[in-house]
């Protein structure tokens, strides 16, 4: 129930009333705020202990897992959102990556694709939980195979662009960076926390283990458990940035207002763009679309262009991270992400849009209506990640 709705819930009649729900208003304001404060500092630690834990995961990334180019770090980036259902983590930890020189910017570049790649599973996942709660197979996962099939074949052609770019474009000189004295501030602030946690952590394996170890050989213990600490750190960054944004009610507020324009793709696109500013994530965005396209809200076609609006400004918090990243690469990096993902699907709006919608259909009405070709298409979204990583 939203703010307004609630207030009508419980009557304005009364001064008293009006009092206490202004108070309320005005506590849940400070508390939005607070969240915000206290997410965006975890955000930070969070990246400046990435960064520190990334650069021991060097040689576990190239020797263990053999990972040594772009299509490697697809792979990469791909699993490792399946793995926390998210890609904006991911795609921080990319950036992490290229602070701690463990990857260069192109393989930046394709492993925040990856991210993406993968987050779009959640809303699949998203749309197998409703089926089991006894909705209709077909509406249910409709929206989750159209998040994977659009995400797929907009961020697939814009490897070549982002490749282009950073390559031979001449992009790689447009780098944008923070004054050096807010990263001084972020030094001075952040450091200190990460070096006791450092101290802790190395203090803890002595006592336990009698010296320092190194995980085969390679990779240093306490740098893996940094890693995992900002991981974690960054999860919980995020889950209180989710507390402090607006909480979208498809059925009440986006989508109960623009009536007749959600036959529009344009008007799709921009909502899908506009939604996912608000939220952040791609995958809450997306994932309002499951309980309405099972409701019968809206239509299956008509959500093709709100995913693609969605995944571009779903690179708004990645550019955040990228402007808090010490490497003026990182910034150049996102840029890439965002103008290659716009390029692509502007052409297919523009030029593309109809031709474009009755293939993706069909291959959903595939999909959904034939239990093999399910599996087919499950299987083939786990196992291709999983083979770019051996390439």
């Amino acid at each position: 129930m939203s703010e307004h709705q609630s207030e009508q819930a419980l009557g304005v009649d009364s001064p008293a009333t009006r009092s206490l729900l202004q108070r309320n208003r005005w506590l849940r304001r400070l508390m939005k705020l607070g969240f915000v404060v206290v997410g965006l500092f975890f955000f930070i630690l969070a990246l400046r202990l990435l960064s520190k834990g990334a650069g021991g995961l060097g040689p576990f990334l190239t020797k263990t897992l053999g990972i040594e180019n772009a299509l490697n770090t697809l792979g990469f980036g791909w699993l490792f959102a399946y793995g926390v259902l998210s890609g904006s983590p991911v795609a921080g930890i990319a950036l992490s990556f290229l602070d701690s020189k463990v990857i260069d910017p192109l393989q930046a570049f394709t492993m925040i694709t990856g991210s993406r790649l993968g987050a779009s599973f959640i809303v699949l996942v998203i749309g197998f939980i409703y089926f089991l709660r006894g909705r209709e197979k077909a509406a249910s996962l409709s929206i989750g195979v159209l998040a994977l099939s659009v995400t797929a074949t907009t961020y697939i052609p814009a490897l070549a662009i982002g490749y282009w770019l950073l390559t031979d474009s001449g992009l790689d000189q447009v780098r944008i960076a923070l004054p050096s004295a807010i990263f001084d501030f972020v030094e001075q602030v952040f450091d200190p926390i990460v070096a006791w946690l450092l101290r802790t952590i190395d203090g803890g394996i002595v006592n336990i283990f009698g010296a320092t170890p190194a995980t085969s050989g390679v990779l240093p213990a306490t740098s893996v458990l940094v890693f995992i600490i900002g991981v974690g750190t960054l999860l919980f960054a995020f889950s209180l940035l989710d507390k402090a944004l607006p909480q979208v009610d498809a059925e009440h507020n986006a989508f109960g207002r623009i009536g007749g324009l959600i036959y529009r793709p344009w008007a799709m696109f921009l909502l899908g763009a506009f939604v996912t500013s608000l939220t952040l994530s791609v995958s809450v965005s997306l994932s309002i679309l499951v309980p309405l396209s099972a409701r019968g809200f809206i239509r299956r076609e008509n959500t093709l262009p709100y995913i693609m609006g969605a995944n571009i400004t779903t690179f708004i918090d990645t550019l955040v991270a990228s402007l808090l990243i010490k490497d003026p690469f990182a910034f150049t990096v996102v840029l890439a992400e965002i103008i290659s993902i716009s390029v692509i699907s502007l052409i297919i709006l523009l030029f593309l849009y109809r031709p474009y919608e009755r293939l993706i259909l069909r291959l959903l009405d595939r999909v959904v209506n034939d239990t093999p070709m399910l599996v087919t298409f499950m299987v083939v979204m786990v196992v291709t990640p999983i083979l770019l990583l051996f390439i």
